[in-house]
C-alpha cells in the first residue's frame, strides 16, 4: 500500500482504515446490482466499488465485470462517517488491473467524481419537477404554473400559460383536416347531385320522344281508318245505285 496524503493524523473514527488514495489488492466478497464489496487483507472493514468506478465504460450490473471471490486492484477514493457508520469507497478504473499501476496519480479523476457526487447529494433534496410547478396555483392571481413569489401580475389581472407550439400546430392540423374532410364531402355531394340531374334530363327526353312517337302513330291510324271508311261508303253507294238501275229496267 502507498499513502499519498503523507503522515497526517487520522480523524476520529477513521483510524484503522486504509489511507486515502492508497492502492491495494482485495477480494470480492459480495455482489450487488449497484456495485461490489471488496475486503482488503489486514482490514476488517469492507469497501464498496460502485458500478461507476468499475470501468471507464457504462455498465448496468457489477456482475458484468467481476465475480465472487475474484482478486481485484482497488484505490481508496473515499472515507467518511455517515449516520454513525464508517463508509469506504474504492475505485477499480483508477488502477491497471493487470499490473496494479495507478492510472490517476494526481487524483484528478477522484476529485472530479467526489465533486460530482457532492453536488448531486446537495441538490437532490431541493429538486422541483416541472409537473409540480405547472400544477401549482398562485395565491395572488389565482392562475396555475408559477409560485406566488414569482407572480408579477397587477391586482385584477390574470395570466394563463400559453399553449406549446406543438399543441398549437396539432390543433391547426386537426382543423385543416376537418375542413378538408368537409370540403371533400361537399364536392362528392355536388357530383352526386349533378349525376342525378343528368339522369333526370335524359329520362325526360326519352319520355318526350316516346310520347311524340305514340301521338304520331295514333294520328296515322286515324287517317287510315278515315280513308278506309270513305272508300267503303263509296262502294256502298255504287252498289245501291246499281241495284236501283236494275230494278228500273225490269219494270
Amino acid at each position: 500500500m502507498s499513502d499519498s496524503d503523507g503522515q497526517g493524523q487520522e480523524p476520529a473514527g477513521l483510524d484503522g482504515l486504509p489511507p486515502m488514495h492508497s492502492i491495494s489488492k482485495g477480494e470480492v466478497v459480495s455482489l450487488q446490482t449497484y456495485g461490489a464489496f471488496v475486503r482488503l487483507p489486514g482490514y476488517k472493514k469492507e469497501g464498496l466499488v460502485h458500478v461507476s468506478e468499475m470501468s471507464a465504460t457504462r455498465i448496468e450490473n457489477a456482475s458484468e465485470v467481476v465475480d465472487m471471490g475474484e482478486q481485484v486492484w482497488i484505490k481508496v477514493i473515499g472515507r467518511e462517517i455517515r449516520d454513525d457508520k464508517v463508509k469506504l469507497s474504492f475505485s477499480m478504473k483508477a488502477v491497471n488491473q493487470g499490473t496494479g499501476q495507478d492510472l490517476d496519480p494526481n487524483n484528478v479523476m477522484a476529485e472530479q467524481d467526489a465533486r460530482r457526487r457532492k453536488q448531486f447529494r446537495d441538490h437532490t433534496g431541493n429538486r422541483i419537477t416541472l409537473e409540480a410547478v405547472l400544477n401549482t396555483t398562485c395565491s395572488k392571481c389565482g392562475c396555475k404554473g408559477h409560485f406566488t413569489k414569482d407572480c408579477f401580475s397587477a391586482p385584477g389581472l390574470q395570466y394563463t400559460l400559453l399553449p406549446e407550439e406543438d399543441e398549437e400546430e396539432q390543433r391547426q392540423q386537426q382543423q385543416q383536416q376537418q375542413t378538408s374532410a368537409v370540403s371533400t364531402q361537399q364536392d362528392s355531394d355536388k357530383k352526386k347531385k349533378k349525376k342525378k340531374e343528368k339522369k333526370m334530363k335524359k329520362k325526360r327526353k326519352r319520355d318526350r320522344k316516346e310520347s311524340e312517337s305514340d301521338s304520331s302513330s295514333s294520328g296515322e291510324c286515324k287517317s287510315k281508318r278515315r280513308r278506309h271508311e270513305h272508300t267503303h261508303d263509296k262502294e256502298d253507294k255504287k252498289k245501291k245505285k246499281h241495284k236501283k238501275h236494275r230494278s228500273h229496267k225490269h219494270s
